[in-house]
């Protein structure tokens, strides 16, 4: 079933859209979560969260592309299981972070928060400037939250080439950022 029709369901309050979404986006959510919680019972869990989420919040305007809306209430309502679950622990998303410290300030300010908006359309900028192989690497890695091991073997290419591309992006992005004077 076409994304359309699925988001219709989900306006006429039909159970069926639950259904469709599971059966369509399922095994791509359960994967993300997965990646960020190492935990199937609890990446389980937060796609059935993800599916009450998206009855609860289908927005006004219909979502162009459900997959993204959906994996971005995935991945927030993951990342939230994850950081209750390891308060003091160190690895997995703490990881990401450092590695893109360097690149986006952790500041929030009021002036950072009226910047956000740029830092976003700079960021989207940078991914629209990357051939397709780069942006799928950046968007795996500090989206999905994929190891750089999976991320190589889906794409066929060695490990090494992925953390090669990933420090040289990093770094592309700070000095764009730079120049935008937004870092």
């Amino acid at each position: 079933m076409d994304d359309a029709r699925i988001v219709d369901l989900y306006w006429e309050r039909n159970e069926r859209a639950i259904g469709e979404t599971e059966a369509k986006y399922g095994r791509m959510l359960n994967s993300m979560s997965y990646s960020l919680l190492s935990s199937f019972e609890d990446a389980e869990e937060c796609v059935n969260d993800t599916y009450l989420a998206a009855w609860n919040r289908m927005p006004t305007e219909r979502p162009g592309l459900l997959g993204a809306f959906l994996a971005k209430i995935v991945r927030c309502i993951s990342i939230d299981r994850y950081r209750a679950s390891h308060r003091k622990k160190r690895g997995g998303i703490e990881e990401l972070t450092e590695e893109l410290k360097e690149c986006i300030p952790d500041d929030s300010t009021p002036e950072r928060e009226l910047e956000n908006g740029r830092l976003r359309d700079s960021l989207n900028s940078f991914l629209d400037s990357l051939d397709a192989e780069k942006r799928v690497i950046f968007v795996r890695r500090y989206f999905m939250s994929q190891p750089t091991n999976y991320i190589a073997s889906q794409l066929g290419i060695s490990d090494a080439k992925v953390k090669t591309t990933l420090c040289r992006m990093r770094a592309g992005l700070r000095e764009k950022l730079m120049k935008e004077e937004l870092l």
